[in-house]
């Protein structure tokens, strides 16, 4: 059976690493984005059936036309990469900018993963892949000069949260959920904020996708890149556990004093 794999953001950056690696591997794509002569481009070159569709996911329209895809094709892996950051303090982040971040990085991904996954378990194989970030588990850090991201943060660890759920829900169907979180990735990303991070160290976008992959092979449902020590999350994970069994009804004493 061909394997068929629909990718959002595929235009460029890691959505684009994800469709020529995926190709590569013999996979038929579905690649989506906003802009048609970027996608033509990527499909011209791409060595299986690729079909190109334009969408934007910050608009129910788009959300809508890119879910049918999901819904009618049989896909065996949806990758939720579109994206978009809007660095800005909230106070100061106008409500169409908000709005536009919501609508990509939490409600696009979970209404296309809601329309492919009832496919996905009819025929008991599939795998939906989340692209995040380490920012993700970056809410306690120190404030950066200049950055403003607690909206971006919020859709991050959301990403994380909802995967690590949904796969626990999917256990044992033959379908999968998985969240890869790089740090700084070489691409445009930033770029089209007016940022340049050339100067940082980077990841490229291929690595992302390898560490994604591998991740899947390995039985990680959280993937990050650049961790070298996965020790450090799964201590982690094992702390949200432990707070989560620790609670009781009761009013805990500290509350009591305060």
């Amino acid at each position: 059976m061909t394997e068929l794999a629909l990718i959002t953001g595929a235009s460029s950056g890691i959505g684009r690493a994800f469709a020529e690696r995926l190709a590569a591997d013999g996979y038929d794509l579905i690649v989506v984005a906003r802009r048609r002569e970027r996608l033509d481009a990527l499909a011209a070159q791409l060595p299986t059936n690729v079909e190109v569709a334009t969408a934007d996911l910050a608009t129910d329209e788009g959300i809508d036309a890119a879910a049918g895809l999901c819904a009618a094709r049989p896909l065996t892996m949806l990758v939720n990469n579109a994206g978009v950051a809007h660095y800005m303090p909230l106070a100061q982040l106008p409500a169409a900018k908000a709005r536009e971040l919501v609508s990509v990085k939490v409600l696009a991904p979970t209404l296309l993963t809601r329309a492919a996954l009832p496919g996905m378990l009819e025929r008991g194989h599939g795998t939906v892949l989340n692209v995040a970030g380490m920012i993700a588990f970056g809410g306690p850090a120190a404030a950066m000069p200049g950055s403003g991201r607690a909206v971006y943060t919020n859709t991050l660890a959301g990403a994380v949260a909802m995967t690590q759920t949904l796969n626990t829900e999917l256990a044992g169907t033959g379908v999968g959920a998985h969240v890869v979180c790089p740090g700084i990735v070489a691409t445009e990303f930033h770029e089209v904020q007016g940022m340049d991070l050339s100067a940082l160290p980077r990841m490229a976008p291929a690595d992302v996708v390898t560490a994604a992959l591998a991740g899947i092979r390995l039985g990680e449902v959280v993937s990050a890149p650049g961790v070298e020590d996965y020790g450090l999350l799964e201590r982690v994970f094992a702390a949200d556990i432990a707070a989560f069994g620790g609670q009781g009804p009761a009013l805990a004493s500290r509350y009591k004093t305060a």
